[in-house]
């Protein structure tokens, strides 16, 4: 190549390089933005929901100070929070051994029904899970369980075994080999399950229970379908969903931006600490099938 072949290359590799990092920029911008707006929405003094500027005039906390005193008596916030993080810390407990336990039964184990359930299984992963969610809600209202945080831990956990494929491909992804030099040397299979894979599989198990974890944190259909209106044992999605009422949108709506800052504000540290096993339990459960 001559030298001004290189040159030539070398530029149209800068350019390249430029477009691609001004992309980024732009879609960085464009997923920061209503985040940033949100943050310093919650600290605006300034009353209305809406207001023609981004960066507030004057900085108050007095928007946080309102939301988790409750002041106006009819949002418990503190409640909400903790009715949240009691789901989701029994739901993602429950889940996670149930998911585990499922994959690796049917990576390990061979029964004459392993093929056909999985092609079952999979045909029901197909359907979104709120098309169950009228007959759930009946089925509960028959057992008089409607309206209770045990229902919502009993919904959350029941369809924790039908999301066992990624962490079935990690267990395909560990050999066979171990757990035969294991059962050479006296291990039953819950000795295998429990002293080997389990310890080699940190990353599939922190995919499982973050995932576990963020369901019940985030959703509002099922929650809001089987509470109804019992107001004390409302999640912190239903929560504030009624805080931005036709009456209260616009006096409420900088304590509703105060929650929401505060409820991103676990979901936001798990992710940083434990993101390098969620990106590894992704990855290896998707080698192998």
């Amino acid at each position: 190549m001559t030298k001004k072949t290189v040159k030539s290359y070398h530029k149209q590799q800068k350019v390249t390089l430029s477009l691609v990092y001004l992309i980024l920029v732009i879609l960085a911008v464009v997923w920061l933005f209503p985040i940033v707006w949100i943050v310093l929405t919650s600290f605006r003094s300034e009353g209305g929901a809406f207001v023609p500027y981004i960066i507030p005039k004057e900085f108050t906390l007095e928007n946080y100070r309102i939301l988790l005193s409750n002041t106006t008596g009819n949002f418990p916030f503190v409640r909400w929070f903790l009715n949240t993080l009691f789901v989701s810390v029994v739901s993602c407990i429950l889940s996670t051994f149930i998911t585990i336990a499922m994959a690796y039964a049917l990576s390990r184990l061979r029964f004459r029904l392993r093929k056909p359930f999985l092609k079952v299984a999979l045909i029901l992963n197909m359907f979104p899970g709120f098309m169950s969610m009228i007959a759930i809600y009946y089925i509960l209202k028959a057992i008089n369980l409607t309206g209770s945080l045990f229902a919502l831990i009993l919904v959350y956990s029941s369809g924790a075994a039908l999301g066992f494929y990624i962490a079935k491909g990690f267990f395909d992804t560990i050999p066979v080999a171990l757990d035969e030099s294991a059962m050479i040397d006296g291990a039953n299979k819950w000795q295998i399950f429990t002293r080997i894979t389990l310890p080699l599989s940190k990353p599939i198990i922190v995919f499982t229970s973050l995932g576990a974890f963020m369901g019940p944190w985030m959703d509002f259909i099922f929650a809001k379908i089987i509470m109804g209106d019992n107001v004390k044992n409302y999640t912190i999605a239903i929560g504030l969903f009624t805080m931005m009422t036709k009456s209260t949108a616009n006096s409420l709506f900088m304590a509703f931006t105060a929650g929401c800052v505060i409820i991103a504000i676990p979901i936001t540290l798990l992710f940083i600490y434990l993101q390098r096993f969620y990106v590894e339990g992704i990855t290896s459960g998707s080698v192998k099938g």
